[in-house]
């Protein structure tokens, strides 16, 4: 799996109410092959008043999606690119877009 926290994707396949929403990975469930992305597939939780919840309520938050709905996405080429690893000389990997091989930076 290519795709790592604090990296920006976009969604290409689903509910058509998240088709093609952009947002960053909050965290990634790699033994579910899942990722939670910011702001795509919310859900509503109803949750009785506790200590860290005084108020309770209905919460909105984000559920997991499988990690085939989403591909990252290039800032530099504004779109939708595969990551592919590529060794440099010093013998380091490195995550680089296939679309135009440039490194992928981490947000983390």
């Amino acid at each position: 799996m290519h795709i790592r926290k604090g990296d920006t994707v976009v969604v290409i396949s689903g509910s058509t109410k998240h088709h093609g929403k952009r947002g960053r990975v909050l965290s990634v469930l790699r033994k579910d092959e899942r990722v939670l992305v910011e702001g795509v597939n919310l859900v509503k939780r109803h949750t009785k008043p506790s200590s860290q919840n005084q108020q309770g309520g209905i919460i909105e938050k984000e559920a997991p999606i499988h990690v085939s709905n989403v591909m990252p996405w290039c800032e530099s080429a504004e779109r939708a690119s595969k990551i592919i690893m590529k060794t440099l000389d010093d013998g380091s990997r490195v995550r680089v877009f296939k679309i135009n091989g440039e490194t992928v930076k981490d947000n983390q």
